[in-house]
């Protein structure tokens, strides 16, 4: 199973991204996506995740500002994000669970490698 991601940057507050994640070697439609984010010095944490059937969840933190979708067709996952805040700022990484539904954070046996979010005010 290989993911990779991409789309990351630095954007100035009140901006915008789109990340990508690219799915390979895993039976990507019947799989939940979820990405992650980390920033220094502090635990990961879950920001949105996917499941099998097209159901979403977020974080409070970024309900609203944040979009995630998966594209079957392509094995690709997205996440726009909207409105950024420094708070937003981190490396975002993309994750992969064989579970189709009620995915937990412990459920995610796959993982890519980041892309960097930097958000300056």
């Amino acid at each position: 199973v290989l993911l990779v991601e991409s789309g990351g940057g630095s954007v100035q507050a009140g901006g915008s991204l789109r990340l990508s994640c690219a799915a390979s070697g895993l039976p990507y439609s019947t799989y939940s996506m979820g990405w992650f984010r980390q920033a220094p010095g502090k635990e990961r944490e879950g920001v949105a995740t996917v499941n099998s059937a097209g159901s979403t969840s977020y974080a409070d933190s970024v309900k609203g500002r944040f979009t995630i979708s998966k594209d079957n067709a392509n094995n690709t996952m997205y996440l726009q994000m909207n409105s950024l805040v420094p708070e937003d700022s981190g490396e975002y990484i993309c994750a992969a669970a064989s579970v189709t539904c009620h995915v937990q954070r412990s459920d995610f046996a796959y993982w890519g490698q980041g892309t960097q979010v930097s958000v300056f005010s």
